[in-house]
């Protein structure tokens, strides 16, 4: 039989289920659930993302072991076919081209699907193969971001400088890509905003398609970690780590510096420093670090840092940290075949 409540006592229960919602005793999310919402992160763009896109795994191994851990890869597709157990959802479409993908209108539906924060986007390689020019390749990168931003105020996009492509069927396809990579910086400065910035990720630069793809455009081992490598200091900078770690033993002049192997292959290794100001009162405004690298290694690159030789100094917004507090710089460099986990030391003064 079907009870019946009184009106009266039904206002009454339902005042009382607003009071309790108000102090968070009916269902209200605490602010501990909110805190804990992931950083959702969507890989974009064609088979060199998802096809098996092995560098997503490289990546989301990098971020783990840093610390980086409250975040979520995102995606309409799942492939995992990579070694290195990973969150593989993505939205890496093998064949698909950046302007058919900004023409058929696909992005918005990804984008209600996965609800992401931050897009990695590397997309365009089967538009420059296609010979499409790069005002429409841009024009479609635009629309993109407009999709992006109009699903989330404040998406944060890294777009690549797309790696070197040299297809034996191609014999224009290199200099196409040059000439596209060209123009995307200042597209990019054009786009940005300070509520959603679009940050561009040059991952074109010291890739090699005799060495670093199995066909000419799509990555191979080496290739892979190059462009995880590169994808990581633009993509860390704008996370939280949960745990970044012990900072490691003083050097002299008001610092301490910890060195750490981000990831390793054939021929070379991607470092990651530390650097925190050991003082528990007193900012620092300046840094450098020396560092003593294994036989046969030397520097290639360095990311926020300026490098002399082996010495790297603070970037120009680095300089400056506070008591207790840390930075870090990043950097490749190449090193023997067989020389395995590389030994490097580091030594810090401060100013």
């Amino acid at each position: 039989m079907r009870s019946r409540c009184h009106p009266l006592f039904a206002t009454f229960l339902a005042a009382l289920l607003v009071f309790a919602a108000g102090f968070g005793l009916a269902g209200a999310p605490s602010a501990a659930a909110a805190a804990a919402t992931p950083v959702r992160i969507m890989p974009l763009g064609d088979s060199i993302t998802g096809s098996p896109g092995c560098w997503r795994s490289l990546l989301w191994n990098q971020l783990q072991n840093a610390g980086y851990t409250d975040i979520d890869f995102v995606g309409t597709l799942n492939a995992q076919s990579c070694a290195l157990t990973h969150d593989a959802d993505n939205e890496g479409h093998g064949g698909f081209q950046a302007t058919a993908t900004a023409d058929q209108n696909l992005l918005p539906g990804w984008l209600a699907a996965t609800l992401p924060d931050i897009v990695v986007m590397h997309f365009g390689t089967n538009d420059v193969w296609s010979s499409i020019a790069p005002d429409t390749i841009l024009a479609a990168y635009t629309k993109l971001v407009g999709q992006m931003r109009a699903a989330n105020p404040a998406m944060k996009v890294l777009v690549a400088q797309i790696i070197p492509i040299n297809p034996s069927s191609c014999a224009e396809c290199a200099a196409r890509t040059v000439a596209f990579n060209q123009r995307i910086p200042a597209w990019a400065d054009g786009i940005t905003t300070a509520q959603s910035p679009v940050t561009v990720v040059d991952q074109w630069t010291g890739f090699d398609t005799a060495t670093d793809t199995y066909d000419g455009v799509h990555p191979n081992a080496s290739g892979d970690a190059k462009m995880a490598a590169r994808w990581y200091p633009a993509l860390s900078a704008l996370l939280t780590p949960g745990d970044p770690g012990d900072p490691g033993d003083p050097g002299s002049g008001g610092c301490s510096v910890a060195f750490r192997a981000v990831s390793v292959w054939q021929g070379g290794y991607q470092g990651e420093v530390t650097v925190t100001n050991s003082s528990s009162t007193a900012a620092i405004s300046s840094w450098t670090v020396t560092l003593a690298l294994p036989t046969g290694s030397q520097l290639t690159q360095v990311w926020n840092g300026t490098l002399t030789g082996t010495t790297v100094r603070n970037a120009g917004w680095n300089g400056t940290v506070t008591a207790g507090a840390s930075t870090t710089f990043g950097f490749l460099a190449s090193t023997p075949a067989a020389a395995g986990t590389p030994s490097v030391t580091a030594t810090c003064s401060a100013s």
